[in-house]
């Protein structure tokens, strides 16, 4: 099956509807990030493109339910702590043009990618910031309550995870935590 169609069928699987548009970006995405994933390690190297597609790019797209709809998207002020390849934030980037994303990343080499990957889609909605977690608790970006929502997939574990992020999470914050066990993927949503 064509990366296309595994998109379009794994989308709407979750109840995400994507625009030929969208369909075409992903895939445009995909491919830029196995021709990247020959220097440096984006994701597994063993990994399929339909692998990559299921476990990164619908998995990403499964968020898409638990944010704001419609007209409340513009509100959404998403923190991606170590993005890594961009999944989840560089993913909904794509399919919620109105929100605004932030993927914190600290690997240069990774935000070189990701910055790649934001120009060659031309994305006006998403900033990369090439910093730790910890950094951004000076910065007036980084301010207490200052994103509706944090998420991160696979950068530690849950307490630590929360740990890590709690000088960002303020009242109307939520936290989406990525829980895999035995290849099933759930999530966490926590306000403060």
């Amino acid at each position: 099956m064509k990366t296309e169609e595994l998109l379009q069928k794994g989308a709407a699987t979750l109840g995400v509807p994507l625009t030929a548009e969208q369909i075409g970006q992903l895939a445009q995405y995909l491919k830029e990030l196995l021709r990247w994933m020959r220097r440096i390690n984006l994701v597994a190297k063993e990994s399929s493109p339909e692998e990559i597609i299921d476990r990164h790019f619908l998995d990403s797209l499964a968020l898409v339910p638990l944010l704001p709809k419609g007209k409340l998207q513009n509100t959404i002020r998403l923190l991606d702590v170590g993005s890594g390849a961009g999944f989840p934030g560089l993913v909904l980037a794509l399919v919620l043009p109105q929100a605004n994303f932030y993927l914190l990343e600290p690997r240069q080499k990774r935000a070189i990618f990701l910055r790649h990957i934001v120009r060659m889609l031309k994305l006006k909605n998403v900033e990369v910031v090439c910093e730790r977690v910890e950094t951004l608790y000076e910065k007036k970006d980084g301010t207490k309550g200052n994103f509706s929502h944090i998420t991160g997939r696979a950068v530690a574990d849950a307490p630590s995870f929360l740990q890590m992020v709690e000088a960002l999470v303020g009242r109307e914050t939520e936290v989406v935590l990525f829980l895999v066990q035995e290849k099933i993927v759930s999530f966490l949503v926590l306000l403060w």
